[in-house]
C-alpha cells in the first residue's frame, strides 16, 4: 500500500503544480458544449420532442453535460497516462520497476494517479451548471460521482496499457488522438447513437466510454424513470443482447474492463523490465 499512494501522490502533486495543464484541460469540452449546446440545442430538442409526446420539455444542454464530463474524464484519464512514458525517458520508471514494489503495485498507482486527477476535473465541470442554466437533483449529482470515479479508473487502465507499450511520447499521442475522438462520438455522449449501421453498433457496445456516459445520463438526469418510449427518443435504451442493459450491470461491465486492462498493463511492466 505504501507503494501505490508514493506513486499516486507523486502524479498528483505533478498535477496539481501544473496550472497551464489545469486550465487546457478544460478547453476541449467547453468548446463541444459551445458548438453543440449553442450549435445544435434547437435541432436536437425539436428532433427529440417529434419522436414521442412523452417528454415534454427537454433540455438538450441537460442532456449532453453529463456526456461532456464523460468527456473530460476520457481525455483527462488517457493523457495523465502519458507520464508513463516521460517516467520512461528521464529513467524514473526503471527505478521503479527494479524497486521491491510489486508490478501489481505500480499499474494500481498509476491508474489511481490518472484516475484522480480526472475525477477532479471532472467535478470541477460541475461549476459550469448555474452558468449553462440546467438543474439537476443534489442527490443525482454524488450519486453519479462513484460512477465518474469508476469511469476515470476504467479510462485511465487503458491510457496505462497504452503507455506502456511504447516508448515515446509522440507515438502515444498520436495513437490517442486517433482514439480519443471516436470512443466519443460513438459513446451516445453528444447525441444519440441508435440506429445506426451493424458494424458500427458493434464498435458502440465494446466502447466502455457507452457504458459510463449511459450511466451518467440515467443518473443525473432521472432519464431511467422515464417511460421506454421516452429512453428510446434520448437513446439510453442501450440493448445488449437484446435486452436492456441497466446502471449496475454497466458498473459491472466497467469493473471487468478495469481489471482486464490493469492485469495486461502488469504484463506488460514485467516485460519492460525482463
Amino acid at each position: 500500500m505504501e507503494g501505490i499512494f508514493a506513486i499516486w501522490q507523486r502524479d498528483l502533486m505533478k498535477f496539481v503544480r501544473d496550472r497551464p495543464r489545469l486550465l487546457g484541460s478544460f478547453a476541449m469540452p467547453i468548446l463541444f458544449l459551445i458548438i453543440f449546446g449553442g450549435g445544435f440545442s434547437g435541432t436536437m430538442e425539436n428532433l427529440v420532442m417529434n419522436q414521442t409526446s412523452e417528454i415534454e420539455d427537454f433540455n438538450y444542454l441537460t442532456f449532453i453535460f453529463p456526456g461532456i464530463v464523460a468527456m473530460t474524464l476520457l481525455m483527462t484519464s488517457i493523457f495523465s497516462s502519458l507520464s508513463v512514458i516521460q517516467d520512461k525517458e528521464f529513467g524514473y520508471m526503471k527505478e521503479i520497476l527494479v524497486s521491491p514494489v510489486s508490478r501489481v503495485n505500480i499499474a494500481i498507482g498509476k491508474m489511481l494517479g490518472a484516475s484522480t486527477v480526472a475525477f477532479m476535473q471532472g467535478v470541477l465541470m460541475f461549476i459550469l451548471i448555474p452558468v449553462l442554466g440546467v438543474t439537476y437533483e443534489w442527490s443525482n449529482i454524488l450519486a453519479v460521482l462513484p460512477i465518474m470515479f469508476l469511469l476515470s479508473c476504467t479510462l485511465a487502465s487503458l491510457g496505462l496499457l497504452i503507455a506502456s507499450l511504447l516508448r515515446s511520447t509522440q507515438g502515444f499521442q498520436l495513437i490517442v488522438q486517433v482514439l480519443v475522438f471516436p470512443m466519443v462520438f460513438l459513446s451516445g455522449a453528444l447525441f444519440p447513437v441508435t440506429n445506426m449501421p451493424a458494424w458500427m453498433d458493434i464498435l458502440v457496445k465494446v466502447n466502455p466510454v457507452t457504458y459510463g456516459v449511459d450511466a451518467m445520463k440515467k443518473v443525473m438526469t432521472g432519464a431511467g424513470d422515464l417511460p421506454v418510449a421516452a429512453q428510446n427518443a434520448l437513446g439510453l435504451n442501450l440493448q445488449l443482447f437484446g435486452r436492456t442493459v441497466t446502471v449496475a450491470e454497466e458498473l459491472l461491465f466497467l469493473i471487468i474492463f478495469t481489471s482486464i486492462l490493469i492485469t495486461l498493463a502488469t504484463i506488460s511492466f514485467r516485460r519492460a523490465n525482463a
